[in-house]
């Protein structure tokens, strides 16, 4: 895992020398839409001898304009950050957008990130990317702008599939049903959860089907359920199989927070304290309550089965 360079805003942000190519967005999700805007990048940079980086943001500007009802992110920076490395990106900038951020004119904005990146050579956004104070500027104006700075501007066109634009909200949409397979179709890889295997009640050694209990909370939350999954970490690298609930465990106790448990189906190398990553391949049930721990045996059983027919 090759994780860039990480600077927690523009002020800080201290590149590696050579002509800065720079994507610029949320990249919520780093899906299909959004690689095409960093992979182009990424290749200029590598032919120019240049920098792969992407300015992204925190919060998500919904927090700021509409504080009752914010977009919940697909992913964390952590997580973000990961699958950008993964891409070729050097480094990533998260810039706060705070409320002095969003007034700044559209027409301020590239001669203020030329004060912060005097090396910035090129900016590469999605087509339908709005910027500046009330989301005046438009791929148009970035332009115009460009060509008055002596930077080129790459813009996009929007990724379809199936014949509808790949978008975070469609992907959010595909999660939020269990689509899991659509979902990842949409990000060109599998969604996955990563973080350090967290102590539990080992309810689940007690009935034959230990867990691996996931320190992972995402802002936005797929649907509760069982899905066949795949899981690695640095450990055991190899992808090993396994069957993960998602969920608030409603048979044995109506959890406040949702936990992801794993059961691999081999020899598990993992254990409390270690790092993985769940892939998440096949949504095969919503989570149920049952009337006790047989009954709840008896589907887990039977989860493990479907799970083992998962290509």
């Amino acid at each position: 895992m090759n994780l860039p360079a990480q600077f927690d805003g523009l002020a800080r942000a201290v590149l590696p020398p050579g002509p800065l190519h720079l994507a610029v967005g949320m990249f919520d999700g780093v899906h299909l839409g959004h690689r095409a805007v960093i992979e182009a990048a990424v290749q200029s940079a590598r032919r120019s001898g240049g920098v792969a980086a992407v300015l992204t943001f925190w919060p998500h500007p919904s927090a700021l304009f509409r504080p009752e009802d914010p977009t919940r992110l697909i992913m964390d920076t952590a997580t973000k950050v990961r699958v950008l490395g993964d891409l070729g990106v050097e480094a990533v900038i998260t810039e706060p957008f705070t409320p002095e951020y969003a007034r700044i004119e559209a027409e301020d904005f590239i001669p203020a990130l030329k004060k912060q990146l005097p090396q910035l050579a090129a900016i590469y956004v999605g087509e339908n990317w709005r910027f500046g104070r009330g989301r005046r500027g438009d791929v148009a104006l970035l332009l115009a702008e460009g060509r008055r700075h002596g930077l080129g501007v790459f813009s996009a066109p929007r990724v379809s599939f199936n014949g509808e634009p790949v978008s975070s909200t469609r992907l959010r949409g595909l999660l939020s049903m269990g689509e899991i397979a659509g979902a990842n179709a949409l990000l060109g890889y599998s969604y996955f959860a990563a973080g350090v295997v967290m102590p539990g009640k080992r309810l689940g050694r007690t009935i034959g089907f230990p867990t691996l209990n996931l320190g992972w909370a995402p802002g936005f939350s797929p649907k509760y359920g069982v899905y066949a999954v795949r899981v690695s970490g640095a450990k055991f690298a190899a992808a090993l199989p396994g069957v993960a609930n998602y969920g608030l465990r409603p048979t044995v106790e109506q959890a406040s927070a949702p936990r992801l448990e794993t059961h691999v189906l081999v020899a598990c190398p993992f254990d409390e304290g270690d790092e993985i990553t769940v892939e998440w391949l096949r949504f095969l049930r919503p989570e149920m309550k049952f009337a006790g721990l047989p009954e709840l045996q008896a589907q887990i059983a039977r989860d493990v089965a479907a799970a083992r027919e998962s290509p």
